[in-house]
């Protein structure tokens, strides 16, 4: 079985994740490194045997070298499933599922946006006065009909939730779904079922799939016109899967009641762009609130995979060939900055820690 030796992390965790971290690979030797030192990350890969990076697979780290495993700390892996990636065959991780008990309930929050009019509210708030015209026609989450389209981590999480809450449940999943009795209605894309169905009796559409070349643009002018009428749809996966330009116009035509949205094709968005002054869209910048410890759950999938990579077992969230996403529509600005080459002059006028979040220490012998 393959043994462990040396380990090179990037990733940027407080003191007590750091030692944490480390302490998942007790007898191997440890090596941090700034993310944006690329001189010296391409120099300790070369007689590592596991690379733990915050962002995606960085092309320094696909030389000369003895890596056999590469994990990167996030959970969509697109920038990640590229030909140079795959060509040199080492496994490929993510954090997929770490924070999903918090995106599920995003897709709520952005629900019952939807249900309790809460633009219409505030207005009639700021304005002092008591009551909003149709108020009584409007209808909460119980007893409806919500598509879960992508029956992933973030997806099984929604549908627990929306369950408990009452609402009637119908799925589609490229794979066939397993569990989950309660859901009306299971459609599995390698079984030939298409999305119409889903579409067409559902209030709510939720996406929380992957971007891959297959998704790109699922949501487009055909499929919108598929969608019941007065359907609110939430996207709370990539921007890629959905054509802006036809959901603007499918808002604007008032065939949905609206969407929420934390995701969009340009990020940031445009300040151009309809969608900020819509009635009826909601928006948040990509941002969901965190877990009590993302690292700490980060940790414990990288520990799980240790374990399975010195056992030789299958690795959990492991990149595979239908991640990939061709030409531009993989790049974003997160990946772009964290692939960014930087000399300690430059990093040293930047303040990392307003967007990574708070480190915490300056020197690995602080936790090592």
């Amino acid at each position: 079985m393959p043994k462990i030796k040396k380990v090179v992390a990037t990733v940027w965790y407080d003191k007590e994740n750091m030692r944490a971290l480390r302490q998942v690979f007790p007898e191997a030797e440890f090596c941090y490194v700034d993310f944006y030192d690329k001189d010296k990350l391409e120099q300790e890969v070369k007689d590592a045997d596991v690379c733990i990076l915050m962002g995606d697979v960085d092309p320094c780290i696909l030389g000369e070298n003895t890596l056999k495993w590469i994990h990167c700390d996030h959970a969509g892996l697109n920038g990640s499933a590229r030909p140079e990636v795959f060509a040199r065959g080492i496994p490929v991780t993510g954090a997929a599922g770490r924070s999903a008990p918090v995106l599920a309930e995003h897709c709520i929050y952005f629900m019952l946006q939807n249900c309790y009019h809460t633009k219409e509210l505030l207005a009639a708030q700021a304005a002092h006065h008591w009551g909003v015209d149709g108020s009584n026609q409007w209808r909460g989450l119980y007893g409806r009909t919500v598509g879960i389209v992508g029956m992933g981590n973030n997806g099984r999480m929604l549908a627990e939730r929306l369950h408990a809450l009452g609402m009637n449940i119908v799925a589609y999943d490229k794979f066939p779904i397993k569990g989950f009795d309660y859901i009306e209605k299971k459609y599995c894309a390698n079984n030939g079922d298409t999305l119409q169905p889903l579409l067409e009796k559902s209030d709510f559409v939720v996406l929380t799939l992957a971007l891959t070349d297959e998704t790109y643009h699922m949501i487009n002018k055909e499929t919108l016109a598929q969608m019941k009428p007065g359907a609110f749809l939430v996207n709370m996966a990539r921007g890629g899967i959905v054509c802006t330009e036809d959901l603007v116009d499918a808002l604007n035509r008032g065939h949905l009641s609206g969407a929420g949205l934390d995701v969009t094709e340009e990020q940031p968005l445009g300040a151009d762009s309809p969608l900020w002054d819509m009635d009826t869209v909601y928006l948040t910048p990509h941002c969901t609130p965190q877990v009590p410890n993302r690292a700490g759950r980060s940790i414990e999938i990288i520990k799980e995979n240790a374990r399975r990579f010195e056992a030789g077992e299958p690795l959990l969230n492991l990149l595979r060939p239908t991640d990939a996403m061709n030409g531009e529509k993989a790049e974003g600005g997160w990946s772009k900055m964290l692939n960014t080459r930087l000399t300690k002059e430059q990093a040293a006028k930047i303040d990392f820690e307003k967007y990574l979040g708070k480190r915490g220490w300056s020197d690995p012998s602080e936790w090592m």
